[in-house]
């Protein structure tokens, strides 16, 4: 059990996270024709969208409310509204998401209220879905606006159905999922002759493909066509507990069950998602895992010296830190230093004797005499004072390129995990030459003799 301590500092001085409305504003990109829109300040959705764009190297389609200081003190309705046109009449999106800001929500715009005007005023925009999620900035973390925004597109979209399409299955999949763990989900549910259904995905619309043609909307994802037909599977698997409350209310709207894997990472984790699919599908798990499986193990028997005892500091969002942690100590090594960004039932659970919501600032005192840093990308500084290998994860990502193609899902990326950090702590250690052998003593050369073996 871990202790959870939140910071008391007056101010943040080097942030670790990153707020709920880019949370909210990435779930959206994973639904296939749709176009974001923050409700707040032009600088608001400016932000977000430099964020994205050095992240994953694409462009990124967002809009925003363009809010002004005089239409934040009278309310948003005109805004929001002019807003809609204009996207429908430029782009023609499947569905427009709206994430609060700050600033409007310190306002307190009713923008339920501001919907159901606008659709009573726009009989002719009934089939443009409109989903808006509240996130303001100034509490919870990123991976907060992904949950929130999820659970708004289930309690949006998703309809009551009493059938069940037999091998269907659903993925609500967490804000710690990259691209490449998303397309290797996928991957294994079909492997076992299931129809999946991920939410969000982000492998179809945030993988750096080149498109056949232009679209200004997102360019892959789920359809909403398919969100409305949720209900219809036989099973929901969410990951990551952020996905509980989503997965809850697909439950309460369908009836539909659902089972939560709070990791996705490391041997134990991926033999129980490979047996649930198993079950589900009533199909043994191919062969291939099977060898995969084994070439984990061979990983971790190749690298274990170098991972046993290492002293790891890590900075993440809960889920994240949750699943890397878990990981780390089942390869033996110790987590010394665990910052986060808000909370979670899982902090408590952490192998480690406290977890600290706080900053990278924080992260950094605590990372005194560590092996190896884990955070995004704001904390190479504090690696390179430090003077210990750095590991980057999580989100943003600027520094190196293929940040959503980084696999540690399922076997394979349990395996490539290995080698990589692997690589890292053997690059720490001390390599021999000829002039650091020690030599006897004369005495003990003279007298003593020599031992073999």
């Amino acid at each position: 059990m871990s202790t959870v301590i939140q910071s008391r500092k007056a101010c943040t001085v080097n942030p670790l996270k990153m707020s709920q409305p880019i949370g909210g504003a990435l779930a959206f990109m994973g639904i296939a024709d749709c176009m974001p829109m923050l409700h707040g300040s032009q600088g608001c959705t400016a932000f977000g969208l430099v964020l994205f764009q050095r992240h994953f190297n694409e462009g990124i389609p967002m809009q925003t409310t363009a809010m002004s200081e005089v239409a934040t003190v009278m309310g948003g309705l005109d805004n929001i509204g002019s807003a809609i046109l204009n996207i429908q009449q430029r782009t023609k999106p499947a569905i427009i998401g709206i994430c609060s800001t700050g600033v409007t929500e310190t306002k307190g715009d009713d923008v339920d209220g501001y919907l159901k005007n606008f659709r009573a005023t726009h009989p002719e925009l009934d089939r443009l879905a409109l989903v808006y999620v509240s996130t303001p900035d100034f509490k919870d973390a990123f991976q907060d606006g992904w949950a929130k925004a999820v659970e708004s597109m289930v309690k949006g979209l998703a309809e009551p159905s009493s059938a069940r399409r037999e091998g269907s299955v659903n993925f609500l999949v967490g804000s710690h999922l990259t691209a490449a763990d998303i397309e290797e989900l996928r991957e294994i549910s079909e492997s076992f002759g299931l129809e999946a259904t991920i939410l969000p995905d982000i492998s179809g619309s945030m993988d750096g493909h080149i498109p056949d043609d232009f679209t200004p909307n997102t360019l892959g994802g789920t359809p909403v066509e398919a969100i409305r037909r949720m209900g219809e599977a036989e099973l929901t698997i969410a990951l990551g507990e952020q996905m509980r409350p989503g997965a809850e209310a697909l439950m309460a709207k369908t009836g539909q069950p659902y089972v939560l894997f709070d990791r996705i990472t490391g041997i134990e984790a991926t033999d129980q998602l490979l047996d649930c699919l198993s079950q589900l599908s009533g199909q043994p798990v191919p062969g291939k895992y099977r060898r995969q499986r084994s070439q984990v193990i061979d990983a971790m028997l190749d690298s274990h010296f170098f991972f046993g005892g290492k002293k790891i500091a890590i900075g993440a969002e809960p889920d994240l830190l949750w699943n890397i942690g878990s990981w780390f100590n089942e390869m033996g090594a110790i987590i010394t230093a665990a910052v986060t960004t808000t909370h979670s039932p899982l902090l408590e659970q952490m192998p480690c004797e406290e977890v600290l919501i706080g900053d990278l600032e924080d992260l950094e005192a605590r990372s005194a005499g560590c092996d190896l840093l884990i955070t995004h990308s704001h904390g190479r500084q504090a690696a390179a004072r430090l003077n210990i290998a750095f590991l980057r994860m999580g989100l943003p990502i600027f520094d190196q390129l293929g940040a959503a193609h980084r696999l540690s899902l399922g076997y394979r990326g349990a395996r490539d995990l290995t080698f990589e950090i692997g690589n890292l702590l053997m690059a720490q250690e001390e390599e021999n030459r000829p002039d650091s052998w020690p030599l006897p003593t004369e005495d003990h050369d003279a007298h003593a003799p020599f031992a073999f073996g």
